[in-house]
């Protein structure tokens, strides 16, 4: 072999290397960029899901206070029906019951709808059972459930019905 077949092979072999040493390098970076595509959608995705977990703690956080502002404003509602006369203390009393309303209103809570419906044991605290035509029909509301945005806030007590002629 002659000095110029020499240079050649030698060449050729460190093109083969570069070549070899190129495509690894490709294959490294191909690899770190999908890496790096799919940490950036994990943290993304992380980010909104952390977002939503604010955002739904924040919906809820006051429902402990609210829940113990309902008692009082149920109170608002038996001293209304308990004064007999109208005069300014009734209108007084009604107009703070109105703003109390538009309060817990603001908050996201409403009352629920009980009375005819059916019997359901997340919305509805049983106290008494009476004969009647439908079975699991709520009759009577003796105290006002509540939801706040669409979760149970306070459960309504109620009185239901049962089929008289049903057989147990």
């Amino acid at each position: 072999m002659n000095k110029g077949q020499i240079e050649q092979k030698k060449e050729e072999k460190v093109d083969i290397h570069v070549n070899k040493v190129e495509n690894d390098l490709k294959s490294k970076l191909e690899e770190y960029t999908t890496t790096l595509k799919l940490l950036q959608a994990d943290f993304e995705n992380y980010v909104k899901r952390t977002e939503k977990e604010k955002q739904e703690f924040t919906k809820y956080a006051n429902h402990k206070v609210i829940s113990k502002l309902l008692n009082l404003y149920d109170d608002f509602e038996r001293a209304i029906s308990a004064i007999k006369e109208d005069n300014e203390v009734k209108e007084g009393i009604k107009l703070i019951h109105k703003q109390f309303t538009k309060l817990l209103e603001d908050e996201g809570v409403k009352k629920m709808e009980t009375v005819g419906k059916k019997f359901d044991p997340y919305k509805h605290e049983i106290l008494d059972i009476v004969n009647g035509k439908e079975d699991d029909v709520v009759i009577e509301e003796l105290q006002k459930g509540y939801l706040i945005h669409d979760k149970v806030l306070r459960t309504a007590k109620v009185r239901i019905s049962k089929e008289e002629n049903k057989n147990v």
